[in-house]
């Protein structure tokens, strides 16, 4: 298989698989526990059919549509995600500059690979960064200041990693970073020595937001769950939350939120957007899926803040649905992970290119020309 033969995410899923060292790809695949909530994440999207008008005379549909402050020249943006060089030699860079030729956010992890001032300095695209709340609030501080000089548009704040999930595929392949060879591990690597020599030969692996601040996760051999627990605050609450807000002063999303109690007091407390997520199902296995919650969080905040669905998106129909029960916009991370694995940067161009292609071709197909001309109407559950 090549990428000129992937398709669909699916077919970037198998290319990626043959291309990564068996720890890398099922960190991507994978999730917590028994993996109930990873397969209900884009199972859910089955519940419902889309109900198409005819002789809409729709033409040329426009795709675009604004959010965290920014206009979006497709409703599906790439998701914050951490350590991309693991997945290519170029991480961060290469799925910056996709998303920059796509008109699309690209999202920054606290975790990623890549410097915020490196990504700023070769992506002139809408940027958004994912913050978490170390126990060092001078970290945090950081990484906020940086950003405005770095002329990011939007932040998001992640709620839904206080403590790791139990990824039980980490612990049976051996994830780590950076990678350590280990006898469960060392035929994996061995298998790919391409990833192995582009590994090696290109610029040390560092967590490269966070690095100045600790040497965890990425001069040792450490667990990213590991890192997670050692690092991150587990005493988050809102008014941390609140503080972000205020001190970051632009478009800001609070990502991993589900209930609609939470989503009515991330209205109170001023955040622009909420991203619907359950971490991939990474996190809490069992939790509901975001599409699953979707009806009930728009009915609830819809119109007050913006809505962004992340997770269990594999098709343009699924950004569709999303849209039409009341999301501003959606957005992926195995996905496009999949198609960097695969790929690098042309990969994550091709998975965009497709899924822009699926979107435009379904709104014809709908009689639809704007997204805001998506609404329940078009949805009917079985």
């Amino acid at each position: 298989m090549s990428l000129e033969n992937c398709y669909n995410i699916n077919d970037f899923k198998k290319l990626a698989k043959k291309n990564l060292p068996s720890p890398i790809y099922h960190y991507i695949d994978g999730g917590s526990d028994d993996e109930v909530t990873l397969k209900r994440n884009t199972e859910s999207f089955s519940k419902c059919d889309l109900v198409p008008n005819i002789l809409a005379s729709v033409g040329e549909p426009d795709l675009s549509t604004n959010v965290l402050g920014t206009k979006i020249d497709m409703p599906l943006f790439l998701s914050p995600t951490a350590m991309q060089r693991l997945y290519h030699h170029d991480g961060d860079k290469a799925s910056a500059r996709a998303a920059e030729k796509f008109g699309t956010f690209y999202s920054m992890s606290t975790m990623a690979t890549s410097s915020i001032e490196e990504v700023a300095n070769i992506s002139g695209g809408p940027k958004l960064f994912q913050l978490y709340i170390h126990k060092d609030q001078a970290l945090t501080d950081n990484l906020i200041d940086r950003c405005k000089s770095s002329g990011f548009k939007a932040m998001c704040l992640t709620v839904d990693t206080v403590v790791a999930g139990n990824r039980e595929r980490d612990h049976r392949w051996g994830f780590t970073t950076p990678p350590k060879l280990t006898l469960k591990s060392l035929l994996s690597f061995a298998t790919h020595p391409k990833w192995s020599i582009n590994y090696l030969l290109h610029e040390k692996f560092q967590l490269a937001n966070v690095s100045h601040f600790t040497k965890k996760g990425s001069s040792i051999a450490k667990g990213v769950m590991e890192y997670i627990n050692e690092q991150y605050d587990p005493a988050m609450s809102w008014k941390d939350a609140e503080y972000c807000i205020k001190r970051w002063g632009g478009p800001f999303a609070i990502k991993g939120l589900m209930s609609v109690e939470d989503a009515k007091r991330a209205v109170d407390i001023g955040a622009s957007a909420i991203m619907l997520s359950n971490h991939g199902g990474r996190q809490l296995d069992g939790s509901r899926a975001p599409f699953d919650q979707l009806p009930a969080i728009a009915d609830a905040v819809g119109g007050k803040i913006e809505i962004i669905l992340d997770g269990g998106i594999r098709r343009g129909t699924h950004v569709l649905k999303a849209l039409s029960l009341g999301a501003t916009a959606c957005s992926f991370g195995k996905g496009f992970l999949f198609a960097l694995g695969a790929g690098g940067q042309k990969g994550v161009e091709k998975i965009l290119q497709l899924m822009r292609d699926e979107i435009k071709r379904d709104m014809i197909l709908l009689g639809k020309k704007r997204i805001s001309d998506l609404s329940p109407d078009n949805i009917a559950y079985r």
